[in-house]
């Protein structure tokens, strides 16, 4: 029996919806940092990815490239999809600010503008786990959940999505204590995965 289709990857309608979003977010100046930014910062990875790893915001780099996770912290998160075997198709990775805020500092109020682009990539995608990266984005995917330090490593949320938290890669970066953290939850990830991966899926 085959897993449902996904309307972007299988669908003309699905494709333009995407196309459509992705313009809105490049263009948008529904708050200030559409005034600050170079780039808007929309997505990158598969068409149907089962797995989505949701960070908080775009640094320099990312605001250069229009790309999330493509500065040191996102050569941290690539280890760690290169490790967990997936394949270019099967994840994505998005922010939940789609502009990088001044000094890098999450701007609550500009998440809360940019929280229905959120909401409609991910309906699109329609992704089976999440993987919030950092706190502000456990608590954007799950405002209920226990503090990102409680929550990294394990999975804390039935799904689909299910919800399976990791610390912001970022912080990996400055302290060798965290680093040695997200190995270990790096870790834990690879034994939880195989089990919330979806069954070979077969041409429609």
């Amino acid at each position: 029996m085959c897993a449902p289709t996904r309307d972007l990857a299988n669908s003309s309608s699905g494709r333009a919806a995407w196309t459509e979003l992705s313009s809105e977010i490049r263009s948008c100046q529904l708050c200030a940092l559409g005034k600050t930014r170079t780039n808007a910062v929309v997505y990158r990875g598969g068409t149907a990815p089962w797995i989505v790893f949701v960070g908080e915001a775009p640094g320099a780099a990312e605001d250069r490239s229009g790309l999330p996770f493509v500065g040191r912290s996102g050569a941290r998160l690539d280890a760690a999809i290169a490790r967990l075997g997936l394949g270019s198709e099967e994840y994505g990775v998005l922010n939940v600010l789609k502009c990088r805020p001044p000094n890098n500092r999450f701007d609550a109020a500009a998440a809360r503008t940019c929280r229905p682009y959120l909401d409609r990539q991910l309906g699109l995608l329609r992704p089976r786990v999440l993987v919030p990266l950092g706190r502000h984005a456990l608590r954007a995917l799950d405002p209920e959940a226990p503090p990102i330090l409680r929550s990294a490593g394990r999975s804390i949320r039935d799904g689909p999505p299910s919800i399976f938290p990791l610390l912001h890669p970022a912080a990996t970066l400055r302290s060798r204590r965290w680093a040695e953290r997200w190995e270990q939850d790096v870790d834990a990830l690879s034994r939880w995965l195989p089990g919330a991966k979806p069954p070979y899926r077969a041409e429609a």
